[in-house]
């Protein structure tokens, strides 16, 4: 609001416009009579007041010829504003209806050839009709009147909340003189105020001409009111800003001055606390044992540091570089614990089972103990979630009394956060390898690069290649950090990465490390697990003592059975305190129940089973066959059903199946085809019918090529009509060739198998290397059919033997067949 309070306005080239006011008291004289024609002079961007003074410069031609008729004449013309800036030379319908009647004072020719004219608005009036166009426009008019308020009181303390916010608004906005308070308390016609406010408002056009319409003097001052406020509200925002930016800087210039003369007073007293703390570090340096290239770049560092002043930001960079250096343990080193007989048993007490990876550890320890110095192997633990690979690092770490760090790398996108950022951006910072080794205090600790396999990549770098440097034996003696720029060694670091799929490993990555796969457990390794881990950790938990709580072995095994199906025992020991705090519950409430934990007692406490292995025990219908699949997760058992249709002979496959899987659906029934006389099939019966397999879980992918040999069994089941054998379940990739291919993941399959009471399993031949390496007693009631050919699975599936024909014969005839079609 006044804004522009000493400016003019232009009707046609659309400066800035700002009225100029008259004090007179009655801006409206009673009695003065306006002609009922008057010439029409259209404004582009404002809106003129009765009561209010202002400069207009004419510049199109009716216009002007409009202005100078006015003023030869009775001098009055009426005023409208335009409904479109846009428009040169507008007509009736372009202009609002409503305007102001104004006397022409006077009539000025300026020195650039243009004119301009003193307006004085007199009184509102309403456009009737338009009398004529050219050569200006002339209209015939009737003038308006106010309605006067009928509440009085109301009304003039309306009028003082608009002069209170005028007064505010004057005194918040710098653009506007502080002598426009006093013209404000001279103003005494209440109509004239009303209208010098609403010329001066900042809001557009059309807003202005709408309080322009307004009949009602309380209405009026309401709206001027309304739009005052919100520009009080805006001034008042702005003031707060600016209030807060100058406390800000003077803040600034205070703290400056103080520290200045803070800083003369110390050295008045002989005080200088940069060169003390400069001083500080050192003497912290000189009992560093460290590389002479590290105490090389400390001193060029040190001695820059001192020549800054220490009121700008690179002293205070180099200060955290120098303090970084000094709290790295350069070649400090914990002695290893060499007892290994100690090592193992640590190891057996902390875990379960795991006798590779404890074998590997000690063979390194050995080595270590023997030759005295040796470079750190880089192990990368693979296995399903729960087997316990992450809390296997601490508890080899714990055994060689060594420290121990853990550094997640799942979701990790930046290669910053492995090699550092240069330290001239601002907090910079060591990478996450340089940060670990701070932390642990030690130059060999046991480094944990936890699911290495879910390290991400964008934009910003790829992190998996920035650690082949560090995962590799023959580079880390000399790890080059961007934050510190000095190459670090790492080669006595025990780095233990851990993943559950090594497929989203890069190749390069996987070559630096020596892997040892983790299969899951079986039953027995989980009761084992339960009873000797498990179950201590998770009654002392929940507060609960020997004597109050004891779970059976073949509780135990009804909830590995019944209530999870995964390879490893996290889900376990979960279902474990689930029983825990059902116990230690009615321990608190002082209610009676069963110490010992029996099966009968789990669904009162777990609830209903969540997972029931009969239903793999069942005879299936014909064309259902059970196969053994691995995921990330562990083993699993998986459908294969086919059904048969009248049809064409197309083949559907659904369950949201990978490339690989369909490929060995199309394999199997290619085999089928070339051997349907061996089978006893009718060829026609492929011609005659659609052929659907499908595999239940339609919303898990699934892909591989170890269905292959339950696809074919599948298939040919539901051709032949003949089930296959229950309890048996089945691996292995087929050949159109006929041969049965080795897969991988067989301890998982075959655990999986158990679990869900499998009793026969058909393999590869080359698997029977894998099962020889799981213990006989976790295998105890399983019959294992090693094959090599197709032919032996579907004599042990369906029970078809050969027909004694060759696959030849069997070609030529499907070749006649086709011919005489």
């Amino acid at each position: 609001m006044f804004d522009n309070y000493l400016m003019t306005q232009q009707s046609d080239d659309e400066p800035d416009f700002v009225p100029l006011f008259s004090l007179e008291e009655d801006d409206e004289k009673a009695g003065e009579v306006f002609p009922d024609t008057v010439p029409l002079l259209p404004l582009k961007n404002t809106v003129l007041f009765p009561g209010i003074v202002t400069p207009i410069t004419v510049g199109r031609d009716k216009s002007i010829r409009a202005v100078q008729r006015a003023y030869e004449g009775d001098r009055y013309i009426g005023v409208l504003s335009q409904k479109d800036l846009k428009i040169e030379s507008p007509s009736a319908r372009d202009l609002y209806r409503v305007g102001t009647v104004a006397r022409i004072l006077k009539l000025l020719k300026m020195p650039d050839g243009s004119t301009t004219a003193i307006l004085q608005g007199r009184k509102r009036f309403h456009l009737d009709s338009l009398t004529q166009e050219d050569p200006y426009m002339e209209g015939q008019i009737s003038t308006l009147e106010y309605d006067q308020p009928k509440n009085k009181l109301e009304f003039r303390a309306l009028i003082s909340s608009v002069r209170d916010a005028a007064r505010q608004i004057i005194e918040l906005s710098p653009q506007i003189p502080s002598e426009a308070v006093v013209m404000l308390k001279n103003i005494n016609n209440d109509n004239f105020l009303l209208n010098f406010i609403a010329s001066n408002l900042g809001i557009p056009v059309n807003q202005k001409q709408g309080i322009l319409e307004i009949n009602n003097l309380k209405d009026k001052a309401s709206a001027i009111l309304q739009h005052m406020d919100s520009e009080l509200q805006l001034l008042e925002l702005k003031d707060q800003i600016e209030s807060k930016v100058r406390v800000d800087i003077e803040k600034q210039q205070r703290d400056y001055y103080l520290n200045q003369q803070l800083k003369t007073i110390q050295e008045e007293l002989g005080h200088n606390p940069q060169e003390e703390e400069i001083e500080a570090l050192v003497r912290r340096a000189k009992k560093k044992k460290w590389p002479q290239h590290v105490e090389d770049a400390f001193n060029r560092e040190i001695n820059k540091i001192r020549r800054v002043n220490p009121q700008i930001a690179e002293y205070g960079i180099g200060l955290t570089y120098l303090e970084t250096l000094l709290d790295l343990p350069w070649q400090e080193y914990t002695k290893d614990q060499f007892d290994l007989k100690k090592v193992k048993q640590v190891l057996d007490k902390d875990h379960y089972g795991l006798t590779k990876v404890k074998e590997r550890i000690l063979e390194h320890l050995a080595v270590l103990k023997l030759k005295g110095d040796m470079k750190a192997p880089i192990l990368c633990l693979v296995g399903p979630p729960g087997v316990g690979k992450t809390s296997l690092g601490s508890s080899i770490a714990r055994a060689l009394k060594r420290k121990y760090v853990r550094m997640s790398l799942g979701g990790l996108h930046d290669e910053a956060e492995i090699r550092g950022h240069r330290k001239t951006y601002i907090g910079a910072l060591p990478g996450r390898i340089i940060q670990s080794l701070k932390k642990s205090k030690s130059s060999n600790p046991v480094f944990i690069l936890d699911e290495i396999d879910k390290v991400g990549k964008d934009f910003r770098g790829d992190p998996s290649s920035a650690l082949l440097e560090v995962l590799d034996p023959e580079q880390n003696t000399t790890f080059y950090d961007n934050y510190l720029e000095l190459e670090v060694d790492l080669s006595k670091v025990l780095f233990i990465a851990t993943a559950n799929n090594l497929s989203t490993i890069q190749p390069a990555l996987l070559d630096r490390m020596e892997l040892i796969e983790i299969a899951g457990y079986s039953l027995e390794e989980k009761i084992q697990i339960a009873k000797q881990h498990l179950v201590p950790l998770q009654r002392k938990e929940h507060g609960l003592k020997p004597a109050q709580v004891k779970i059976t072995d073949k509780a135990l095994e009804k909830i590995v059975d019944s209530y999870t199906a995964e390879s490893g025992v996290r889900n376990f020991s979960r279902e474990i305190g689930s029983v825990m705090r059902s116990v230690a519950k009615k321990v608190a409430m002082e209610e009676p129940y069963e110490v010992t934990i029996k099966p009968e007692h789990l669904h009162d406490i777990l609830g209903p089973t969540k997972f029931d292995s009969e239903v793999y025990k069942e005879k299936q219908n014909a064309g259902v066959a059970i196969g053994l699949a691995w995921t990330s997760v562990g083993g699993e058992i998986l459908f294969i059903e086919v059904s048969l249709n009248k049809g064409s002979g197309r083949l559907q496959l659904t369950g949201n199946l990978g490339e690989v899987m369909k490929e060995s659906a199309s394999t199997a029934l290619s085999y089928i085809k070339a051997h349907a006389d061996q089978l006893g099939i009718d060829y026609e019966a492929f011609e005659k019918n659609d052929i659907h397999v499908h595999i239940p879980e339609g919303a898990i992918p699934k892909d591989g090529p170890s269905a292959g040999v339950t696809m074919l069994s599948a298939i040919t089941s539901a051709f032949t009509g003949k089930a296959l054998k229950p309890y048996l379940a089945m691996t292995g990739e087929i050949t159109l060739r006929g041969k049965v291919l080795p897969v991988g993941g067989i301890k998982e399959k075959i655990l999986a198998a158990k679990r869900a009471g499998i009793k026969e399993v058909i393999l590869c031949k080359d698997n029977r290397k894998h099962v020889e390496e799981i213990e006989k007693e976790y295998i105890k009631g399983l019959q294992f059919h090693y094959v090599d050919r197709m032919e032996e699975v579907l004599d042990l599936a369906i029970g078809l033997k050969k027909t004694g024909k060759s696959a030849e014969n069997g070609a030529v005839k499907k070749g006649k067949k086709l011919a005489e079609a």
